[in-house]
């Protein structure tokens, strides 16, 4: 599945959508200038190969402060992962690589 740019307008009903396909939701904050954002998309473009039932949304922070700041954003790269809509995998900020994601994930299941 290829990323889906949300924004305020369309954020709950894209995770609403991924969330009734009962799929693993990973939200990605990021910016286009920030280099590292760019590195984590890599990962995550890697870890879609690996995984099904997996959505990624991406937050562009400028685009979208509120949900920058509903979601406690305050260094970028910041990437969620939700296995269901109450229940948070991880948050944190900073590159991972797919292996490691997905290695979380699957120890949720």
């Amino acid at each position: 599945m290829a990323f889906i740019e949300v924004d305020e307008d369309n954020f709950e009903r894209e995770l609403g959508k991924a969330f009734e396909q009962k799929h693993t939701v990973i939200i990605k904050f990021g910016s286009e200038y920030c280099d590292p954002c760019h590195a984590l998309e890599c990962e995550l473009e890697e870890l879609d190969e690996m995984l099904k039932n997996l959505t990624i949304l991406m937050v562009d922070t400028n685009e979208a402060p509120a949900l920058t700041e509903q979601f406690d954003v305050y260094q970028l790269p910041t990437m969620l992962i939700y296995k269901e809509r109450e229940r948070t995998l991880y948050h944190g900020a900073g590159v991972i690589l797919a292996s490691d994601i997905q290695k979380l994930i699957e120890k949720a299941d």
